[in-house]
């Protein structure tokens, strides 16, 4: 694949801006809650041209629910007040590769599809079903899109795609009020350190960490961070092509530091069955709601929009961040993101991938909070919050060298589907942590398949 995946050097770069700016932003930037800094949505000066589509009707996929899906929502009706056209959305859920299948299969596929995984695109690719960018939309991308970007979206010498998402994916968020009932003023920094942590939160009373290992693929999240800071970035590399086994000696460290959490009931809220029994989006919600909270969670950026819309909780205030603890040398960072692809080849289709890499929609959507846009375009004072305003400030500050979350780059049927592939086999590593061995033979079975499809 183009990804660019260069050196370790903006990696740690991107690490060291994060320590400095998320664990203690309070304010707001001074624009409230309003997105945009107080300006109403769609009054700035258009920096983006689109055609008249009135009486069309256009749908658009993609794979949020809930607040995440309700701030998207503000993008496509700034499309249908300026183009006149009627647009629904379609939820795929965490079943993107198969949704999308199945409706472009019977002759009835979205307009645009967001697709959460690079290795889904280039399927998709090769089966026929994506039509690559006009030339409207690709002068968008140009203006406003880093190469590395770009690349993400280009397969086979084409521009298939358009990363209008972005995800910085090493991130701890914490609720203070548990952190200081236990004594603690600084996040750790290191996996050592957070560790001690979470023993410490548990003895005061918290549950330590919340897991949403209902959701595979936030397993799979905390595995690449572990990996990626452990083994390096060239292993990482070697391990997100296949270019090594999953039975590899590296693997086989960091499902063992894993271990180190995942096999203690007591540093989990509601211990590893409770985790697997948990959703992302509550894996959020008991770290800061209820009689008792948990007291930190992982995920990316993205968990700011759960805690604006479910919680009473204030960013930079009750609920804080840290980069993920460093294991090896460095504190790694994982980017993730959701690639926007033509599904149908018409006007109405491109004139809405056109939008999506504007300037104009970058603005509306980060505006609701909780989004990062890899946009170099975007104004950042347009940024909600102070807090996810630093975490697109460092993602953008990395250029084109990152690294890009492993389980999307990998085929659909390994890196991207409930209940097979790495989602089932960590699922299975949290329900028995101590089969090490075992996992990795069954992660390696998953992979060498679904590689060779």
């Amino acid at each position: 694949m183009r990804t660019t995946l260069r050196t370790q050097r903006a990696v740690i770069a991107l690490a060291a801006v994060g320590a400095l700016t998320l664990s203690g932003c309070g304010d707001d930037g001074g624009d409230g809650d309003k997105p945009g800094g107080g300006k109403e949505t769609g009054t700035d000066t258009a920096s983006v041209q689109l055609p008249k589509l009135d009486g069309q009707t256009l749908e658009v996929s993609g794979p949020w629910t809930g607040p995440e899906e309700e701030n998207f929502r503000k993008v496509l009706a700034e499309f249908e007040k300026r183009t006149g056209a009627k647009v629904n959305f379609l939820s795929t859920g965490d079943n993107t590769a198969t949704v999308l299948g199945t409706k472009i299969e019977g002759k009835n596929p979205p307009n645009v599809g967001f697709l959460p995984q690079v290795g889904v695109l280039h399927q998709f690719v090769d089966k026929g079903w994506v039509v690559p960018l006009g030339a409207e939309a690709q002068a968008e991308l140009d203006k406003n899109f880093s190469a590395g970007w770009k690349d993400l979206g280009a397969y086979k010498d084409k521009q298939y795609g358009v990363y209008a998402k972005a995800a910085n994916k090493s991130l701890v968020w914490y609720n203070t009020a548990a952190f200081e009932a236990a004594g603690l003023t600084d996040p750790p920094k290191d996996w050592k350190g957070f560790l001690e942590t979470a023993q410490t939160l548990s003895d005061a009373g918290s549950p330590a960490v919340s897991i949403g290992g209902q959701d595979g693929w936030t397993l799979t999240d905390w595995f690449e961070n572990i990996y990626l800071s452990q083994a390096g970035p060239e292993k990482y590399d070697q391990l997100a092509k296949h270019e090594i086994k999953w039975t590899d000696p590296s693997v086989e460290q960091a499902l063992e530091t894993l271990a180190e959490l995942w096999g203690k009931d007591d540093l989990i809220a509601g211990g590893a069955d409770g985790a697997l029994r948990t959703e992302f989006p509550k894996s959020v919600t008991q770290t800061f709601t209820g009689d008792t909270p948990a007291a930190m969670v992982y995920e990316g950026d993205f968990v700011a929009a759960n805690i604006n819309a479910d919680t009473k909780a204030k960013l930079g205030t009750d609920a804080k961040v840290f980069p993920f603890p460093a294991v090896g040398a460095d504190s790694p960072v994982v980017s993730g993101g959701d690639v926007a692809v033509v599904l149908k080849d018409d006007k109405a289709s491109q004139a809405m991938i056109t939008w999506l890499a504007s300037k104009d929609a970058a603005e509306i959507w980060v505006g609701q909070g909780g989004v990062i846009s890899p946009n170099k375009s975007v104004d950042a004072a347009k940024y909600k919050d102070a807090i996810t305003r630093d975490i697109a400030k460092a993602l953008l500050a990395a250029g084109d060298d990152f690294r890009f979350d492993m389980s999307d780059q990998a085929p659909a049927a390994f890196g991207g589907t409930k209940g097979q592939g790495e989602w089932k086999a960590l699922q299975d590593f949290l329900k028995n942590p101590d089969d090490v061995a075992g996992i990795q033979a069954q992660l390696e079975s998953a992979a060498a398949k679904a590689y060779k499809g």
